[in-house]
């Protein structure tokens, strides 16, 4: 895995939400479900163990012209600070969790990513920092997490409100 700042997807936004329910979120599997994934996605499994080298296995589903896809990711949580910080692998998967192996030149069929989450407490709202290692800021991926930062905010709203 790349640590290159460069070669990441990193998105600024500030939620009108508490940061305790944005912390939510990211960590409690019902409330993941319901807002991540690009529009059109749904995600019906989210398995996580939210602690430092615990797991987590996220099923995302898509309609594609030929019929649903599915996309299986798994990864390790790395870093847990409630309210602050969150840092996590991510990888393609199968729905078992298991990550094809490298192949004989030493590269992965699916490369390791890391996503960090950071957020700031500003009363009423949340401000959070997400930076994903691994995906280009000009890839489908980066596109993939702004439509998922919508879908995220409009289900903070719908909650808060």
């Amino acid at each position: 895995m790349t640590n290159d700042v460069r070669d990441s997807v990193v998105i600024e936004r500030t939620f009108d939400a508490p940061i305790e329910l944005v912390w939510r979120m990211w960590t409690d599997p019902d409330h993941f479900k319901a807002w991540y994934g690009p529009t059109g996605a749904s995600v019906p499994v989210a398995k996580m163990d939210v602690r430092v080298g615990g797991a987590r296995l996220v099923c995302m589903e898509v309609d594609t012209p030929s019929g649903q896809m599915q996309m299986w990711l798994a990864g390790e949580f790395l870093e847990v600070v409630e309210n602050r910080r969150l840092i996590y692998t991510e990888s393609m998967s199968d729905e078992g969790g298991n990550v094809p192996p490298a192949s004989s030149d030493g590269e992965s069929a699916h490369a390791m990513t890391e996503v960090r989450v950071e957020l700031e407490d500003l009363g009423a709202r949340t401000r959070m920092i997400l930076t994903h290692v691994g995906i280009p800021s000009e890839s489908p991926g980066s596109a993939g997490w702004a439509m998922a930062l919508d879908k995220l905010a409009a289900y903070t709203i719908s909650l808060a409100g």
